[in-house]
């Protein structure tokens, strides 16, 4: 289990030093080695394949989800996408479970992920992430009805629902809640409106996006942290990846100052949320 203090944002300092990073320089002049270096090089690969490969849920509006027409859109599916251009590149993307995105990411099927990944202490032990590129904040969401939890202390022995190895999942469950796993939003809130569980948590934009789409639903927010997570794309630890963090880094610093992410913040949540 992660304790509360492990969903503080990472500094942006401390982010920073990671992108700055570079692959160091083979020894020797031979023309063999430098091409071994390039071979394991992150970048030159999805630079020699011509697309860029991230993993997403495909399910969680507004973040990353399918139109009416089935097109995969959202806010983190254009970002990745406008990411994708910058590198020179095509951005692809594999659509699946939330539990086995990380896994495709470890098992070098995919590049990345692009799915509103929380910058925590936990995941950066193992990944190295790219500067953020949206900031949210998480809530507590209740039955409308529900009066008796106020707060995330409430959750003391309450059945929550979220996917099973999410942030928020295990934010519930260092509450003393116990969670049940589900596999996207609408069946987390479907199961919150019948009573067969007692709250869930999930991102602030999110809540607000389903009440856009169902303002019959009868749920409310009972509490919200006070201070906002990073979102930002996870790649690998390791020397051959650190040219491609280096590279996404510069990407979203351009898309920033483009005005790129606000324009697609205010597209998809109606506010900019590229900034703290």
């Amino acid at each position: 289990m992660i304790s509360r203090k492990a969903f503080i944002r990472l500094g942006v300092s401390g982010l920073g030093a990671a992108a700055l990073s570079v692959v160091a320089g083979c020894g020797g002049s031979s023309g063999e080695a430098a091409s071994d270096a390039a071979a394991e090089d992150h970048l030159a690969k999805i630079q020699e394949a011509g697309k860029i490969i991230f993993a997403t849920e495909g399910t969680w509006a507004p973040e990353t989800y399918h139109d009416e027409n089935d097109e995969l859109v959202g806010y983190d599916v254009d970002v990745a996408r406008a990411v994708a251009e910058k590198l020179g590149v095509e951005a692809e993307f594999a659509e699946g479970e939330w539990d086995g995105l990380f896994a495709g990411v470890d098992g070098g099927r995919y590049d990345s992920v692009a799915n509103g990944v929380d910058v925590t202490e936990e995941r950066a032990e193992k990944y190295d992430f790219t500067t953020p590129y949206s900031y949210t904040h998480t809530v507590l969401i209740v039955a409308a009805d529900n009066d008796e939890i106020t707060s995330f202390e409430d959750l003391e022995g309450k059945q929550t629902a979220n996917t099973v190895s999410s942030t928020y999942a295990q934010l519930a469950e260092s509450y003393g809640a116990t969670n049940n796993g589900v596999d996207d939003f609408d069946q987390t809130i479907s199961l919150l409106t019948q009573g067969r569980i007692d709250a869930t948590l999930n991102a602030e934009t999110a809540y607000h996006y389903y009440m856009t789409q169902h303002p019959e639903a009868a749920i409310k927010i009972a509490a919200t942290t006070e201070d906002a997570i990073a979102q930002a794309f996870p790649v690998p630890k390791g020397e051959a990846d650190a040219t491609l963090l280096e590279a996404m880094d510069a990407a979203i610093d351009e898309l920033r100052a483009d005005g790129t992410l606000t324009a697609l913040s205010e597209q998809y949540f109606g506010t900019d949320i590229s900034v703290e």
